[in-house]
């Protein structure tokens, strides 16, 4: 391995860790700072700190190897991405901000549907506590995979630990650099890193593409497109060949962006109100850019492998091979970087929202409700390292597919929470049974439609994508419930 990769691969995980140190001194003194950085995210960093967390090694690894192997059909998701994070930003962001200080300055998502239903509080926080601390250890385990990925494909017999195989030790260092920056800094250095890490992933995703269309080997468009077309010409079709199920199963990833706890925790946290839509321009600019960079870094991926006879065994890994491929020993590390970057910047965003869960709404709430603030902190930090530690061991499996783990936890979160956060924000007659009802039904749909495999395979045709019975039966479940099981108490809370 080239010197020139180290250098860049050390350059990027001290800059990681400095500004860990740097927000330690800043903002964990308590556990609003911990766990929500003090309210204080400028639209910058709120903006990119939400889209580097929600994309993950996903944007990097996934969607270009969906694109690589079925062609412009695979697009859909990032549109439906794209317009399910812009509404997103419309309807949830301005109203979280506002109602999560409004009701008990909340900061944690469990707090506030808590807050917000008191006659159902202790269900409330205890049921979507679980819910975040299981899904999130799926979807962390994701970012894991991804990291373990790079390394075993990039950096083969070179990182030799304990007899470990690369792709364990890929799994080990990616986890270790995260813990390390989490645990020190919280919140605020997350969403700082996130802030970085957005900024390096766009970059990477604007080089890539080009250079693999434009540079030796590539031939151009119209050499990628004839390329493509002698393949398999509905590689450049977005429709030929897609059923409507599987096109519906693609837009609808964008419902669950209402319900991504490690996502919408940052609405919470942006310094003002009239801070959002700044946030909104910069956010949705910064996801149009790198979408479109991942979709063409897939389908001209192929194209370049077909002329220049590479054999890619994984698709996944497309990313990887083309930056060692095409750059410079350097770029080629500041490239690793940049994958690097998506997979961390997620996997420190779910580890902190799923600690959280863990100190204010369990150990806070069962087992030391005079805890200090310091205390919270402390425990926070432990639970930094145990969610991390079970997410390495689901990670373990080297044959993991990152699209696959991050699908599965996403209709997940978005079917058990994206119904309630939009109708507890926009609809005043939810009530607590109703919030309770929903959480459960959506998660149980989620989980029973996986283990049925009908996400593959429904009724002798293609598979429905999970979020789709699961968010509408969450939805039903909670407008049901609550209008059965009127709550006048909480009205009158709502009133005052």
């Amino acid at each position: 391995m080239a010197i020139g990769v180290w250098i860049s691969l050390i350059a990027y995980f001290v800059l990681m860790i400095g500004i860990g140190l740097y927000a330690m001194r800043k903002a964990t003194s308590t556990s609003e700072d911990y766990m929500l950085g003090g309210r204080t995210l400028s639209p910058k960093v709120a903006a990119l700190s939400a889209g580097a967390s929600d994309m993950s090694g996903w944007l990097l690894l996934g969607l270009p190897g969906a694109m690589f192997v079925s062609g412009l059909g695979s697009a859909w998701i990032g549109i439906g991405l794209f317009v399910g994070a812009f509404f997103n930003w419309v309807l949830v962001a301005p109203r979280l901000r506002e109602q999560t200080v409004h009701y008990g300055n909340a900061i944690t998502i469990p707090a506030f549907l808590a807050n917000r239903f008191p006659t159902r509080a202790l269900s409330l926080r205890t049921v979507s506590a679980i819910v975040i601390v299981i899904f999130f250890s799926v979807y962390t385990a994701s970012g894991l995979v991804a990291g373990g990925k790079l390394f075993e494909s990039a950096f083969a017999g070179v990182v030799n630990i304990g007899g470990m195989s690369d792709y364990g030790a890929g799994v080990l260092i990616t986890l270790g650099v995260v813990l390390v920056y989490t645990v020190v800094g919280g919140f605020l250095a997350v969403s700082m890193t996130d802030f970085v890490q957005g900024c390096i992933m766009m970059l990477a995703l604007v080089i890539m593409p080009a250079v693999v269309l434009f540079g030796e080997g590539g031939g151009g468009y119209g050499q990628a497109s004839q390329t493509l077309n002698e393949v398999d010409p509905t590689l450049l079709s977005w429709t030929e060949g897609l059923t409507f199920i599987g096109w519906l199963s693609a837009v609808t990833w964008g419902l669950g962006y209402f319900g991504q706890p490690h996502i919408i925790v940052r609405f919470m946290a942006i310094r003002t109100l009239k801070d959002v839509p700044i946030a909104r321009n910069i956010g949705m600019s910064w996801m149009a850019i790198s979408l479109i960079g991942a979709v063409s870094l897939g389908i001209f991926g192929r194209a370049y492998a077909v002329r220049n006879g590479m054999d890619v065994e994984d698709p996944e890994t497309i990313f990887i091979i083309l930056a060692e491929l095409l750059f410079h020993p350097l770029i080629t590390g500041f490239l690793y970087a940049a994958l690097l970057a998506a997979v961390m910047s997620t996997i420190s965003s779910q580890l902190l929202v799923a600690s959280s869960s863990l100190t204010e709404d369990f150990y806070r709430l069962f087992l030391r409700k005079e805890a200090t603030d310091k205390e919270c902190v402390n425990v926070g930090r432990i639970s930094v390292v145990l969610v991390g530690l079970v997410a390495a061991v689901i990670a373990s499996d080297p044959d993991s597919q990152v699209l696959g783990l991050v699908s599965n936890a996403w209709a997940g979160f978005g079917a058990a929470f994206g119904p309630l956060i939009i109708l507890s924000l926009m609809w005043s007659r939810t009530n607590g049974a109703g919030a309770i009802a929903g959480m459960v039904v959506g998660a149980a749909t989620v989980m029973i439609w996986i283990a049925l495999g009908w996400n593959a395979s429904f009724m002798g045709g293609p598979g429905v994508y999970e979020i789709i019975p699961g968010f509408i039966a969450a939805f039903i479940a909670i407008l049901a419930v609550s209008s059965a099981t009127a709550d006048a108490g909480e009205y009158q809370h709502i009133a005052r």
